[in-house]
């Protein structure tokens, strides 16, 4: 199983490639233009990342040749209708490692995403610590003091998010645009459903949580577990 992020603004073609990816076990999540992809490659980690070239705010060339130059090692696959050569060209310079025009053929696309998937990344630190709780991005594995938790795709990715930003609190819609981007699903009742969810997982029967809420202001994980408010 990978972690992929698509950056695609076609609704139905976005939807298409998730499904197509998700049936072959891989955890896919989606951003519909270049802003929200840059925060999401900035946060999260990603095994593959599937990039259309012309996006609302900035282009998928754009997005490409900044994650790159921040040392951004990802595999990148350009799936986009520029078809010329020159462009293919362009795309491939600026540090894509593959390029599939559209319309393609589904069976195609899940053979480039398993060659890329093969091909070997540089090695990173990326194995994240608070406190007793470690989360390993890699792997989708999260242990307590050892002992592995599991957990559902959404409460992986707020909890990681949480875990990247340890001591610090945030409001409703900001954990909503890292970790719901332009999603059917990004409601408060869905952050507040994952939010129960993840402190049962993690809190077992303790009073106290790791996950602090303070009214009006917003959510954080703490190293010490502090009694929710």
């Amino acid at each position: 199983m990978a972690k992929i992020l698509i950056v695609e603004d076609d609704p139905q073609l976005a939807d298409l490639i998730v499904q197509c990816l998700a049936r072959e076990n891989h955890l896919v999540e989606h951003v519909d233009n270049g802003a929200d992809a840059l925060s999401q490659v900035k946060l999260y980690i990603f095994d593959l990342i599937i990039l259309d070239w012309n996006l609302p705010e900035v282009t998928g060339l754009g997005i490409l040749q900044e994650f790159r130059a921040r040392g951004g090692v990802t595999p990148v696959l350009f799936l986009t209708g520029r078809r010329e050569l020159a462009d293919k060209l362009e795309g491939l310079d600026a540090g894509a490692d593959d390029y599939l025009t559209k319309p393609f053929d589904s069976r195609e696309l899940k053979s480039r995403v398993r060659a890329l998937l093969r091909r070997p990344t540089a090695l990173v630190g990326d194995v994240l610590q608070v406190g007793p709780l470690e989360l390993d991005p890699k792997d989708f594995k999260v242990t307590l003091s050892g002992q592995e938790i599991k957990l559902v795709p959404k409460e992986f990715a707020l909890l990681e998010f949480l875990m990247r930003h340890p001591g610090e609190l945030f409001g409703v819609d900001k954990l909503l645009d890292s970790v719901w981007p332009c999603q059917s699903d990004s409601t408060r009742e869905a952050l507040t459903t994952c939010i129960k969810r993840l402190r049962k997982k993690l809190d077992g029967d303790s009073e106290s949580s790791y996950i602090r809420n303070v009214h009006g202001v917003g959510y954080g994980l703490f190293v010490e577990p502090n009694k929710t408010t």
